[in-house]
């Protein structure tokens, strides 16, 4: 199982920088890049909700879950 971030995505498509989404959300730049990279092991849903204020999007525009492929 694997969960994608799409939160690069969803910033290109809202024109905003992640330093700009730093300070709306209150989060820090670092932690949000880890998060982008897709390092992150968790998410709060306080943390969630406020990316998605900010971004105007649902938690679905941000996460995306793809299945892993089989090594056959």
């Amino acid at each position: 199982m694997t969960i994608v971030i799409n939160l690069d995505v969803m910033l290109a498509k809202r024109k905003m920088r992640l330093n700009d989404l730093s300070d709306a959300v209150g989060i820090s730049v670092q932690n949000l890049s880890i998060l982008k990279t897709g390092r992150a092991k968790a998410i709060r849903f306080s943390t969630l909700s406020a990316i998605c204020q900010v971004l105007e999007c649902q938690p679905g525009d941000l996460l995306e879950y793809q299945p892993e492929q089989d090594a056959r």
